[in-house]
């Protein structure tokens, strides 16, 4: 699949982009190749595309300029192409309560747009991530075990499952996140327990297994790599929260250390740290981490949701 079909993907299937409509493609130096693909692919729908380019943001979560968040905020359609996150931005979030479709791609590449997790189907993703929710949605505890060692419990009772990252961004003030297909949730501060053995991928990093210990919801001990805990100190006690579990449910996804695509691959579970005040929880923080363990065995109250990868529900 060449990277223009990817791009295709992106603005027929997934923002569902019609005749005559505004789309602003988004991008920044490392990321204009993908970018013009899009403008493309939109184009050649007879949408009223926008390609703007802006300075390599410094850091996740940097706004843009006044400008460019007016011309978010007056599109119909924003693409965000860019190496860091703008996900969380102001900017995108005034746009999308402003109607606009927003999907952004932080950190896409050319192999995820060519075989790896935008060649998927997105609207059976959709009915994956909705029909595991529905099951799940009274659940209260989940516990994840791993042959490599993995063996952590936490509770979820009161969280709401996310279901919005799955592809499909048709409805004004939709968002997405692009590649897709995670099911993810917020567990209660301080009930996490256990160890994790990370062996997937850690801050964009293929890695030998990580060991995590976790004590009342924070990770109190890291052995094996010390750009980890460095990254997760700079986010002070909060930075090392339990903030996250999520469910890849991406069949087309691949670990390629990039968390991106990395946490969307089926047969994986994802452990976010740091921040969860995005979804649902009360812990900020300037750090949010993932790491993707691979061939979990998966309860949740007592049922059997995924067994060495595979999955149950």
């Amino acid at each position: 699949m060449a990277i223009s079909d990817g791009a295709k993907i992106t603005i027929e299937t997934c923002l569902n982009v019609k005749k005559g409509e505004s789309v602003l493609v988004l991008t920044d130096d490392s990321k204009e190749a993908i970018a013009q693909s899009l403008y493309e692919a939109a184009y050649n729908i007879g949408a009223e595309v926008i390609l703007a380019k802006i300075p390599d943001p410094e850091q996740d979560g940097q706004e843009p300029s006044v400008s460019i968040a007016r011309l978010m905020k007056d599109s119909d359609v924003i693409v965000i192409t860019t190496e860091k996150t703008m996900s969380h931005t102001m900017a995108r979030r005034r746009a999308t309560r402003a109607g606009s479709r927003v999907a952004t791609m932080p950190g896409i590449t050319v192999q995820m747009m060519d075989e790896g997790g935008m060649t998927a189907d997105f609207k059976e993703i959709r009915r994956s991530i909705f029909r595991v929710a529905r099951r799940l949605r009274r659940a209260k505890n989940i516990r994840i075990i791993t042959e490599s060692g993995t063996d952590i419990s936490m509770s979820i009772q009161g969280r709401s499952w996310i279901t919005e990252d799955s592809g499909i961004c048709h409805r004004k003030g939709d968002f997405t996140n692009l590649p897709a297909g995670e099911l993810f949730i917020s567990p209660v501060e301080g009930s996490a327990e256990g160890t994790l053995m990370v062996d997937g991928s850690f801050i964009d990093t293929l890695l030998n297994p990580i060991k995590v210990s976790v004590k009342d919801g924070f990770a109190i001990r890291i052995t094996g790599a010390h750009d980890v805990v460095k990254e997760l100190n700079k986010g002070g006690k909060e930075g090392r929260n339990i903030a996250k579990f999520g469910m890849g449910l991406n069949p087309n996804a691949k670990i390629i250390g990039r968390f991106l695509e990395d946490s969307k691959v089926l047969g994986t579970v994802n452990i976010g740290f740091g921040d969860n005040s995005m979804f649902g929880g009360a812990v900020k923080s300037s750090v949010h981490l993932i790491g993707v363990i691979k061939n979990p065995t998966v309860t949740i109250d007592n049922v059997l949701i995924m067994k060495e990868g595979e999955l149950k529900a």
